[in-house]
């Protein structure tokens, strides 16, 4: 059995009502995969060749999209040739963004250049910068008065800095303020689960009885919406409900990015700032079948939510996080770049002491596509579920594969770089779009159809 075909069947039975045929066929060599992929193009550094990954990463997207197809095979994911879905290729989904972006591989440096790769007097870490309000942060993380900006670049000054302390101590201060910062040291030896299901519930008739499931998607940037928007093309109604007074930032970057993962999803926009927008949302949630979310656990607490609850009535509850649920890592905050280091990634990809980013973000799309396949799959069984899925973990997981075979050459032919592998060779591709092109509804747009049809209250 070729790799891609048993890891689909491995992802199948790990998941509860295995009543469906695992796909076969794909026989490609992860490294061509690699290639194909467009991620290939955002590894390594941008004056030497682009580099194979250490682990067959796309061959996993691939695989677990194809997992989710199996699931449901009469959706618009398994129609034949000629729809765009049907020739979405989940490898090509690693790149995605890079492709909206114009992203390039820059080595030590994240291709959208929000992560680095910095050495501590110890060891390497990811830091995590992509917001004001983080930069901001520095003078606090690093114990430094503010005077230093004037002089250098902040990325400059907490390279300085960093170099003078301790990983440990570096990673655990920027956690308490809310940073993402993690160590970029190799894997742990250990290879985490995918998914966990934190609590079980009730097994819901009626939910299980609703041919199109309903999927309410609090999720914002890349690996929730991605999930949601996989969730649609497999058959699911989804409504994406925002805080009008935090919508997802992604509305704010690529256009075209946001709208291929948002794409068809009617919108709700609710002031939860105020009792009445909550109310709305917790009686929104009553009906659905699925919930995404990747907000630390504490955010849900906050409004009077219960995730728990809401899956004892039968509910499946998705929370993507970077770490898990489980305290202390509950709390911490992350990235697709900084947890995909957090796996190891950066170390195997790189030099022997000289860490490199593999893709960009990669942590994301590959959490986004495994979450979906988790998400409809727990919905089938029509029993509630809290399933978790972290960055980190599922990047590890996919990484815990190893790299056998996955020392093929790489040349430059025509000016252009290739992959060779056992007599075929590919050219590593650039970055493409891979979801099929759609419009994103405005912010709140739907909030009245939707509240109306379930009867609540504006």
């Amino acid at each position: 059995m070729h790799l891609a075909d048993k890891y689909a069947e491995t992802l199948l039975n790990a998941l509860p009502g295995k009543s469906c045929e695992p796909p076969t066929g794909c026989g490609e060599h992860p490294a061509l995969t690699w290639a194909r992929s467009g991620a290939m193009a955002l590894t390594g550094r941008a004056d030497e060749a682009p580099r194979v990954a250490p682990a067959p990463l796309a061959t996993c997207a691939r695989a677990a999209l194809d997992a989710l197809r199996a699931l449901a095979p009469k959706s618009r994911l398994a129609l034949e040739r000629g729809d765009l879905a049907s020739a979405l290729d989940g490898a090509a989904l690693l790149a995605e963004r890079a492709a909206y972006l114009g992203l390039m591989r820059h080595g030590s440096i994240s291709p959208g250049g929000s992560c680095h790769l910095l050495r501590a007097a110890d060891g390497w870490i990811a830091v995590s910068l992509p917001r004001a309000d983080d930069r901001a942060l520095i003078p606090a993380w690093l114990e430094g008065d503010g005077s230093e900006e004037v002089r250098l670049d902040p990325w400059d000054l907490v390279a300085e800095k960093v170099a003078k302390r301790r990983a440990v101590d570096v990673v655990m201060r920027a956690r308490l303020l809310g940073l993402a910062v993690a160590a970029a040291g190799p894997p742990s030896g250990v290879a985490p689960p995918w998914f966990r299901v934190a609590a079980r519930g009730a097994n819901r008739v009626a939910r299980r009885k609703r041919r199109q499931p309903l999927v309410v998607d609090l999720s914002a940037l890349w690996a929730g919406p991605l999930c949601g928007r996989l969730l649609g093309l497999a058959g699911a109604r989804v409504v994406k409900v925002e805080s009008v007074g935090r919508p997802d930032g992604a509305r704010c970057g690529s256009a075209g990015f946001y709208e291929a993962l948002n794409a068809e999803k009617e919108s709700v926009g609710l002031d939860l700032r105020t009792p009445r927008g909550v109310g709305s949302l917790r009686s929104l949630l009553r009906h659905a079948d699925i919930v995404i979310e990747n907000a630390r656990p504490r955010a849900f607490a906050q409004l009077g939510i219960s995730a728990e609850r809401l899956v004892g009535e039968g509910l499946v509850w998705v929370s993507i996080t970077g770490y898990g649920r489980r305290e202390p890592e509950a709390q911490w905050t992350a990235y697709g770049d900084d947890a995909a280091a957090a796996s190891g990634l950066a170390a195997t990809t790189g030099d022997p002491d000289a860490p490199l980013f593999c893709g960009d973000a990669i942590a994301d799309p590959l959490a986004g596509i495994h979450a979906a396949l988790a998400a409809l799959a727990h919905w089938r069984s029509g029993e509630g579920a809290l399933v978790e899925l972290s960055l980190r973990d599922v990047t590890a997981h996919c990484l815990a594969l190893g790299g056998k075979g996955l020392d093929a050459r790489v040349e430059v032919r025509n000016s252009g770089f290739v992959v060779i592998e056992g007599g075929a060779h590919v050219p590593v591709a650039s970055p493409r779009g891979a979801l099929p092109v759609g419009r994103a509804r405005p912010l709140g747009a739907d909030t009245a159809s939707v509240l109306g049809e379930f009867h609540i209250r504006c």
